[in-house]
């Protein structure tokens, strides 16, 4: 071998095994380590950066675990004079076999232990020339720990996902085995392999809600990763900010198209849509580019699943359960057409109509509930133009039953404080000019998130507005002040001005949790030092039930 290229492997190899060294001390330290990770380490990147003002003194980068583009995480260090020795000739031919060599050697023991290394190890190669730059790459494999990785997840299959309940996988078991349906080298890439596991999976976690969304976040990555790395590069090319958008490749440059790809492709779009529904509609537009007729069909007309048109001299509505999207054009602008509207949709909901869906409106009357936080979408101003006839008051609410959903969001805005869960609007639509809804008020702030939805926080005020503050009211309005998020602020215009009200407050903080009833003295007095100011001013009996309401606070 070349003594410039030999003193460079020996100068790389001494810093990759010391990095391994401390990295086998580190994962040697990990526990509950799930049976399906074969090993932690699959990639390995060595290069020469060239110097800012002269090539020859820069440095070499190592990064053991493949870089993101907008990060730079890599151990750094300096070369030796044999950098200046070094030509394309002597790196592609001495240089990188040899490194090669080394680490198949290194990958192939059980020097650093046997769930160090992954079955699969990409080594990537590349040297900064003064006006050019060397690039090479080799993919190494271990088919002894394929073979038994492939053992293990066959086992993990009968044992842990097709047998009953109660067994259930490890939680740390989820993303791994999400990933595995996805890699092609331990499983085939047809919707008839991998739809049955997932189902299966998903079938037994429906009772758990977290590990269900987290099972659902899970595969949904796997199938995006996939999209990404083994299908759409073949065809596209990354552009855009950050690499978010996809360019069609001329026909020289392209794969030869592989329709089984293709078909697993856009069943990978489907199953990615309920979480993401905008990556869905981009990978299928992505498919038509390449041809895709069943893509086409997808985008124009849904899954076929739904009676998806409707058609009469007062509305004419369209549906599209793979885009999300219902289309309602009133032609005349009148009661029964709101009617129809609301039958159109609340039969696609019972059929299992996503219900986060978007609503697109065309309509000359654009109407809108008093909160100024909502958004002027289609949505609300569908609902707001309806909530006008209360003959539809019954029919508004049976829909909002349908809709209503915890942890799930209308399409109509972009993801942002002003998202809200279906049936919001035609909730709070009825619950300010209907008191035989705040049952159902009561029952939707109940159920909203109200961790990640911040719309009704002003809601009170609105109902306040609306109804006054009375005894009566005081159970609606306190799971309205309850329903509130985290950050809600103090309602402006609510005063416990009475005994009557004193009393209805006292009765209904009685039944609640402490923490409940922090929040709701917040929201009505601002504090506990402005209820005790509070209860100074006023006069018996009203002083003694402000008292009181200190009392429950403890």
């Amino acid at each position: 071998m070349n003594q410039a290229a030999e003193a460079f492997l020996n100068d790389i190899w001494s810093h990759i095994t010391a990095i391994y060294d401390k990295e086998s001390q580190r994962i040697s330290e990990f526990k509950d380590r799930s049976r399906l990770q074969a090993g932690v380490y699959d990639y390995l990147r060595v290069v020469w950066r060239k110097g800012k003002f002269n090539w020859a003194q820069g440095k070499i980068h190592i990064d053991i675990y493949e870089p993101l583009s907008w990060s730079d995480s890599s151990y750094k260090f300096e070369a030796g004079t044999y950098i200046v020795e070094l030509t394309d000739e002597i790196l592609i031919h001495d240089f990188f076999p040899a490194l090669c060599d080394r680490m198949d050697k290194l990958f192939q023991s059980d020097d650093y232990g046997p769930n160090f290394f992954d079955y699969r190890f990409e080594i990537v190669f590349e040297f900064e020339w003064e006006q050019s730059k060397l690039c090479h790459s080799q993919f190494l494999l271990n088919e002894e720990k394929l073979r038994g990785l492939k053992q293990t997840l066959d086992i993990f299959i009968d044992t842990k996902i097709l047998s009953e309940l109660p067994v259930l996988p490890k939680e740390n078991d989820g993303s791994f085995f999400a990933r595995h349906l996805m890699n092609p080298d331990l499983m085939e890439q047809r919707q008839e392999e991998i739809e049955p596991l997932i189902r299966h999976l998903s079938d037994k976690l429906r009772t758990n809600r977290e590990r269900s969304d987290k099972w659902a976040y899970q595969y949904t990555s796997a199938f995006k990763n996939w999209a990404k790395e083994r299908f759409l590069n073949q065809y596209f090319d990354r552009s855009g900010n950050f690499g978010l958008d996809w360019v069609l490749k001329n026909e020289s440059e392209r794969n030869e198209l592989n329709v089984q790809e293709l078909d697993f492709f856009i069943y990978a779009a489907l199953q990615i849509g309920p979480q993401e529904p905008d990556t869905r509609e981009k990978y299928l537009k992505l498919a038509v580019e390449l041809g895709s007729k069943q893509a086409t069909d997808y985008l124009k007309q849904g899954s076929g699943l739904f009676e998806c048109v409707y058609n009469s001299n007062l509305i004419q509505g369209k549906a599209n359960d793979i885009i999300q999207t219902i289309e309602i054009r009133i032609v005349s602008e009148e009661e029964a057409a709101y009617r129809e509207a609301l039958d159109f949709i609340s039969n696609l909901l019972r059929q299992g109509f996503p219900k986060g869906y978007k609503l697109k409106l065309k309509s000359k009357e654009k109407h809108y509930l008093p909160l100024k936080e909502l958004a002027k979408s289609g949505h609300h101003r569908f609902f707001a133009n309806a909530v006008r006839y209360p003959a539809l008051f019954p029919q508004l609410a049976a829909y909002a039953g349908l809709a209503m959903e915890e942890f799930a969001w209308y399409q109509d805005v972009e993801p942002s404080e002003k998202s809200v869960m279906p049936g919001t609007y035609a909730v709070f639509g009825l619950g300010l000019y209907s008191d035989a809804y705040f049952p159902l008020v009561q029952r939707y702030m109940e159920l909203v998130d109200e961790e990640h939805q911040s719309a009704q926080d002003r809601y009170a005020e609105a109902f306040i507005e609306a109804h006054g503050v009375t005894a009566e009211h005081m159970p609606v309005l306190v799971s309205i002040l309850l329903g509130g998020n985290q950050s809600a602020k103090p309602v402006k215009n609510i005063a416990i001005d009475t005994p009557e009200l004193g009393d209805a407050l006292i009765r209904e903080l009685e039944t609640k949790e402490d923490y409940e009833r922090e929040v709701v003295i917040y929201r009505i007095f601002g504090s506990n030092k402005k209820l005790a100011q509070a209860a100074k001013k006023e006069s018996s009996p009203l002083k003694e039930q402000l008292e009181q309401l200190l009392v429950l606070l403890g």
